[in-house]
């Protein structure tokens, strides 16, 4: 069973942006199946060749605040596929692209992230500009969306299991790069035996450097749930709704 949650469509007016790409052996399980972790790579790289090919000089960072996948499928290894975003919403501060991955046999996955626009120099929030809003409020359609987050927050007094990180997972913004939080979702998949029809993400605060994350587990109603803690700071929260049964690691 895959997700009954139906895919929102390209807009009929403003800028949908196609990226195309070839699922690496890098990017897979050991099964062929694209890792969600690889996805936010996927469409962090469309967001940043969008905003490239548009022309649009970036006065702002963009972080992401939530991501939602809705899933029908996934890509294997060396299928080839294609991305389409655009951005969906806006609000003060913020915006929100949808990013939808094709393969062979049509439309897969749907992704949409609010995005905080943030000052490069304090750090602060700001809103994305006149310049943004030329390029990418026409396909919004006028949807305006909010940056506050849902998930439940873990409940006991479980600490979870150490999760170290690695020099790799951080960025140039000085914390966990925000596709490094889905290698935690792909530790839960990894011995279900499941997949998500949804999947969803939200970021509570930065990891930065000399943090200490433990990883927690638990359900909400018939959902898993994942948190990444630093004592009872909580950094991040994860949603999966399960889909369907699969056999073997991915």
């Amino acid at each position: 069973m895959t997700s009954t949650q139906a895919f929102r469509p390209d807009p009929a007016r403003g800028r949908v942006y196609t990226a195309r790409g070839i699922v690496r052996s890098t990017d897979v399980t050991p099964a062929g199946r694209l890792r969600l972790d690889s996805l936010a790579r996927y469409l962090q790289a469309a967001a940043v060749d969008d905003l490239a090919d548009s022309g649009l000089v970036a006065a702002a960072v963009w972080l992401v605040r939530r991501c939602e996948v809705i899933v029908r499928g996934f890509p294997q290894m060396r299928e080839r596929i294609t991305l389409r975003t655009f951005c969906s919403g806006t609000g003060p501060r913020w915006a929100e692209r949808t990013t939808t991955v094709a393969g062979a046999a049509g439309d897969l996955l749907q992704a949409s992230a609010v995005w905080a626009a943030v000052d490069p120099a304090s750090g602060r929030p700001i809103a994305p500009g006149e310049e943004f809003l030329r390029v990418y409020e026409e396909s919004a359609q006028g949807s305006t969306v909010s940056v506050r987050l849902s998930h439940p927050r873990p409940g006991g007094t479980e600490p979870g299991r150490p999760w170290p990180l690695r020099a790799t997972d951080f960025d140039t913004a000085r914390h966990v790069n925000n596709a490094v939080h889905w290698a935690v979702v792909e530790d839960l998949l990894a011995d279900g035996g499941w997949l998500p029809a949804r999947a969803e993400m939200e970021y509570h605060r930065p990891i930065n450097p000399g943090c200490t994350p433990r990883l927690a587990t638990g359900t909400d109603g018939d959902d898993h749930m994942v948190w990444l803690l630093d004592g009872r700071h909580l950094l991040a929260s994860a949603r999966l709704t399960p889909g369907f049964r699969h056999h073997g690691p991915g």
